[in-house]
């Protein structure tokens, strides 16, 4: 089911609608759960399934680490969570790409079998949701958490349709407490909370929500054209052709993640949840480390606290820091989808950290140099990161290692060829103009902070001629829905 369908609509309305009436606590769970599992299901059909045994699994597991007194057992209860989650995420993700690899090998060394393809679809999902119950079971282990004493309350934190899908990755200290009051001299977990759809999320709900669809249906389906028609075959674009569709894609990629992103938070505000937030202006980064701060920070930082921490992270030696990041991104890259361009792609930001940090490390007045915080000094940063940052869109959005290959020279080295790009933007006026608008728009916001709480915040008159202005917009260039990219993984 898509955010951008009728049927979210009708489907989100209608839940509105039942917490509304349901005034007892106990059932406004249920029924929430139930429509998160209604929400998988029009989805995924049979294969929500997977979703259950991940949640019964480690709901249980969860129980048994924190009860179990031998480290020895807590060990082997939590190798058991971990092979639950990742080998089910590798079966159904990894499993016909390893066999693909593994023919070809085989054809190389002229082996005369092939083993056929699984063909095994992909559950919506399964990259965010098991994440999640790994972190449950992690924190339980680490005594960071105490185990949710109700299947039922877990059962929804594992799949509270808003971001069962595509994110953000909500962990389990984050939401299982909003399912219940804390009381003064009383322990949260006896007094379930009520579901409030108050006036001030409302508002605020509302507001993301909107901006998510303008980002999605607006931008990134409309500025779509333009990027397929350079990437489905860039062999023969010229160097200025490539730099636009390179541009255009991270564009088209940042307006459909963060928009899904801002409507799964801003339908969970509506319902009273705070899901942490996705993405904070990743376009003005000042630094590749800077950059993973503000991208997918769901993401970012759930490596950085179950993968790379656990490596040793930095309190190592500094040869071991390195191959940390780079380990840790290229699992990253690899967590995105089963092909070698998304190994390109976390490869290439392994060694933007690594390189970044060596230069630090080696030239250690560039720390707390004042010329990086002056105005000039963030432009040539911001432009420095971004440079290697769209770079690397190359490698995630086109597939095939020679097309590749010939997009990232042409980035590179520059033919100074205009005609090409002449004729793509002369194509797609529409698509050119919306992206320079887009790049306008982020300075703006970037120049002047929390947008969303100053759109959020206006009267309730000029808040009304907002939200029209943005529904007539998206009405105005309506194409058919669009899936959302990070669907697929």
């Amino acid at each position: 089911m898509l955010f951008n369908s009728i049927d979210f609509l009708i489907f989100f309305t209608l839940v509105l609608i039942g917490i509304y009436l349901i005034k007892i606590k106990k059932f406004q769970h249920i029924f929430l759960l139930v429509a998160s599992y209604f929400f998988f299901y029009y989805s995924n059909n049979y294969l929500i399934l997977l979703l259950i045994y991940s949640t019964i699994i480690d709901f249980y597991l969860g129980k048994a680490i924190y009860n179990t007194t031998s480290i020895q057992k807590k060990k082997i209860l939590l190798i058991a969570s971990l092979a639950g989650n990742l080998g089910l995420l590798g079966f159904y993700k990894y499993s016909d790409f390893a066999i693909l690899q593994f023919n070809i090998l085989g054809n190389s060394i002229d082996l005369a079998h092939e083993i056929p393809l699984l063909n095994i679809a992909l559950p919506v999902g399964i990259s965010f949701y098991t994440f999640q119950t790994i972190s449950y079971t992690v924190d339980i282990y680490r005594k960071k958490l105490e185990p949710s004493d109700s299947f039922w309350e877990f059962a929804l934190f594992v799949s509270f349709f808003p971001q069962l899908v595509a994110g953000p990755i909500v962990r389990a200290s984050e939401f299982l407490p909003q399912l219940r009051e804390k009381i003064e001299n009383i322990h949260f977990k006896n007094n379930l909370k009520q579901i409030v759809i108050g006036n001030s999320n409302l508002k605020l709900g509302i507001t993301m929500m909107a901006l998510g669809f303008f980002k999605k249906m607006f931008f990134a389906d409309n500025i779509a054209p333009l990027v397929n028609q350079i990437f489905i075959q860039p062999v023969g674009s010229d160097s200025f052709t490539i730099i636009l569709g390179a541009i255009a894609f991270g564009i088209q990629i940042y307006g459909d993640f963060s928009g899904y992103s801002d409507i799964a938070i801003g339908a969970a505000l509506i319902l009273g949840f705070k899901l942490p937030i996705n993405f904070n202006k990743p376009y003005f980064a000042i630094s590749p480390s800077d950059f993973w701060r503000r991208w997918h920070i769901s993401l970012s930082s759930w490596l950085r606290d179950y993968l790379y921490i656990p490596l040793g992270g930095n309190k190592k030696s500094k040869s071991r820091t390195y191959l940390n990041l780079a380990t840790v991104m290229l699992l990253g890259g690899l967590w995105h989808g089963a092909g070698w361009n998304f190994v390109v792609w976390g490869l290439l930001h392994g060694i933007y950290l690594v390189v970044h940090k060596i230069i630090l490390d080696k030239i250690p007045y560039l720390k707390n140099n004042h010329f990086f915080n002056t105005k000039i000094g963030k432009i040539i940063s911001i432009f420095i990161t971004q440079y290697f940052v769209f770079l690397a869109w190359i490698a995630f959005r086109v597939k095939d290692f020679d097309q590749m290959s010939y997009a990232m020279q042409k980035y590179i080295f520059l033919d100074f060829q205009t005609s090409g790009i002449i004729e793509v933007v002369s194509q797609h006026k529409l698509s050119s103009f919306l992206i320079v608008l887009f790049l306008i728009l982020h300075f703006i916001s970037y120049k002047k902070g929390n947008i969303l709480l100053i759109i959020s915040n206006l009267k309730l008159k000029y808040w009304m001629i907002f939200l029209t202005i943005i529904m007539t917009l998206i009405l105005f260039l309506y194409t058919p829905p669009h899936e959302f990219i990070y669907f697929q993984f």
